[in-house]
């Protein structure tokens, strides 16, 4: 590590954040925290387990009366603070995320601001609760509606987006006044314990965020989920860890938000745009090296412009740098770990095998870490394993297509419904097939979607919930319904 990163390694400080004081695990475990680019060991961190759960979950429940009372406005104010606190650091912040993750600097840069984004976002929308008041039909009584917190919640957030995601679900909690205990990926902990740091400096009192890093995630989720005192699961990760967090959470019959896997179906119709839909391909496919539910995972060009878009593709695609994420100018940064790339080396082996063409890439980059060349496949079949099975790395396979009703059929032939993306020029068909596609989100003409400002979901197995947007803060809220007579 160069003296800059040491620095920011050194200043996050590696012990469990628990009721507002920094400690070791009750066990004395630690574990070690990896640089994917290199390999070496950037740290160790306080390893959880059960007691550190527990410890947390009675701190969590001690704040929460106190803390839901707590004015609107200053909730607002504390999640304000954060925000400005996060843009002011951002330099060190995308450093430290880079160098767990491995994502290009540049990326990471911008996912700070992305997060930080979702503290303004909701430190607006707390002081924008609102109920109602109304007189029943018969005139006889007069209903009176409050919305509540829901109670200490747990959230769980991915490797991918370590900072982004922990703020997407801790900025809606404390705006509506809830409690929360914070379980990162253990591959990226120390984003959310300098996230943790932030908010205790911004003001947000004790008890009320808790984070709890550790490399037995059911050692600490089991025990929360079945405890009672735990309302509310907020859990992004692969559907798998969905389906089981969802029947743990039935015991206790508690609220859940899932953002779950994707499959996302990238559509281009002869009449696009090519240029904008070569530059969306590149956005949606390796926005965080293709690590992402929201990226371009089947890329469906129209017969007629198949080959000219894919050997575009391809272009762009080969003129990427690959190297470590905290070199400038690099492109795209290694994957998370050797799972990762050898699940995407094993797609790419299978529909070559199934007559698929390798126009750019097709292997493993150069170097100690997990490294994967950009790749682009053409005349990739329908029967291919990845057209089914999320691909997590920056591999962008190109299906061709004949019909609009043809091209429906396979993009909503998934058990995903995450988003979609739509290129054509085409007013009646751009919202035709934006109204028959199965995803909860669609990116027509433009290869991002995520915005705090608007509802993040999808829906069969990508989840349930929206996170962002005005309704993102109704996950964290309970409606009361007061009837009064007598008037």
């Amino acid at each position: 590590m160069s003296d800059q990163e040491a620095r920011v390694v050194a200043q996050v400080d590696k012990r469990l954040f628990i009721g507002g004081t920094w400690r070791d695990a009750a066990s004395g475990n630690a574990f070690e925290v990896e640089d994917p680019s290199t390999r070496e060991v950037l740290c160790e961190v306080a390893d959880a387990g059960k007691e550190d759960a527990l410890d947390a979950l009675d701190a969590a429940h001690r704040a929460q009366a106190d803390w839901m009372r707590t004015a609107p406005r200053d909730r607002g104010e504390i999640l304000y603070r954060g925000y400005e606190l996060l843009m002011e650091r951002r330099e060190d912040l995308a450093v430290l995320m880079t160098l767990e993750m491995g994502k290009p600097l540049a990326e990471a840069r911008g996912e700070i601001a992305y997060a930080a984004e979702f503290l303004r976002w909701f430190s607006e929308e707390a002081v924008r609760i609102e109920g109602g008041f109304s007189t029943s039909p018969d005139g006889k009584s007069r209903f009176l509606v409050m919305r509540q917190a829901v109670g200490p919640c747990m959230l769980i957030t991915p490797w991918n987006f370590p900072m982004a995601m922990g703020t997407r679900k801790i900025g809606p909690a404390i705006a509506a006044g809830c409690t929360m205990i914070l379980k990162p990926a253990h591959q990226t902990p120390l984003s959310a314990l300098a996230l943790a740091g932030i908010l205790s400096e911004a003001g947000l009192p004790e008890g009320v965020l808790s984070v709890i890093p550790t490399t037995d995630p059911g050692s600490v989720t089991e025990p929360l989920l079945s405890d009672g005192r735990i309302r509310k699961v907020s859990f992004t990760g692969s559907t798998a860890v969905g389906r089981k967090l969802l029947e743990q959470s039935a015991g206790q019959v508690l609220r859940t938000s899932m953002e779950l896997g994707g499959n996302a179906p990238f559509l281009v119709f002869d009449d696009a745009d090519m240029d904008a839909a070569v530059d969306g391909a590149m956005l949606a496919k390796m926005r965080n090296i293709g690590e992402a539910c929201t990226a371009a995972n089947r890329i469906y060009a129209q017969a007629g412009i198949a080959e000219e878009f894919a050997e575009r593709l391809s272009r762009r695609m080969g003129a990427l740098r690959l190297g470590r994420g905290v070199d400038e100018g690099v492109d795209v940064g290694p994957l998370i770990d050797d799972k990762a790339r050898d699940k995407v080396q094993g797609l790419v082996d299978d529909a070559v095998g199934k007559g698929a063409r390798v126009l750019v890439g097709g292997g493993p980059g150069d170097g100690p870490g997990h490294f994967y060349k950009p790749t682009v496949l053409a005349d990739v079949p329908f029967e291919a394993e990845l057209s089914t099975t999320e691909i997590f790395g920056p591999v962008a396979p190109v299906l061709p297509f004949e019909t609009e009703d043809e091209v429906l059929r396979a993009a909503n032939d998934t058990e995903y419904g995450l988003v979609s993306y739509v290129y054509t020029r085409d007013l009646n068909r751009a919202l035709r097939v934006s109204e028959n596609l199965e995803t909860g989100m669609v990116g027509l003409n433009q290869g991002v979607v995520s915005n705090p400002a608007a509802p993040f979901g999808g829906v069969k197995h990508s989840g349930l919930g929206r996170e962002g947007g005005r309704v993102g803060i109704d996950e964290f809220l309970e409606t009361k319904y007061v009837g009064i007579g007598g008037i």
